[in-house]
Parts: C-alpha cells; structure tokens; sequence
C-alpha cells in the first residue's frame, strides 16, 4: 500500500497507524516512546504532506496553530484513536 493511498483515506489510515502501534508495542516500545514517534510523523506530514480531504485538513489546521505541548496531545490522541481502529 502507498505512501499516497494511506493518507488520502483517513480509516485506512487510522487502521494503519493502529497495526503499526501495536508492532510497536510488542516490541516493547513505551506509550510515550509511541507518541513521541506520533509526534514526529505528524511533523513530517504537516511540511511534506498536502492533505487530500476535510478529515486530514482538519488535523493539519489544528496541528499548524498549536505549540508543541498541544501537538504531542494530537499525536497521542492518534494514537489512542488508531489503536481502537487497528
């Protein structure tokens, strides 16, 4: 599966993240190392990723006006809601 195809649909992408969470997870990762990692990925989406639909626009707007407190919440939020999805 792309890169492309698993941004542009956000359920697939919510699965995505969600079997990578939990890859991540038997290999003993934190949930804090996870939602740094979250971080990050949302990091690099907001400067490389033009978002394809209201869903990820919506995201990339509340990403781009908080600070990096409130980004870190997003991401955790992330991946809380990915893990239900996975």
């Amino acid at each position: 599966m792309s890169t492309e195809t698993v941004v542009k649909n956000f359920d697939t992408w919510k699965s995505f993240l969600g079997e990578r969470v939990i890859q991540a997870e038997k290999m003993g990762m934190s949930d804090e190392t996870i939602t740094k990692l979250a971080f990050e990925i949302g990091e690099f989406l907001d400067k490389k990723v033009d978002p394809g639909n209201y869903s990820n626009r919506a995201i990339k707007e509340l990403w781009d006006v908080g600070t990096d407190d409130e980004k870190h919440t997003i991401a955790g939020l992330m991946v809380k809601l990915a893990k239900k999805n996975a």
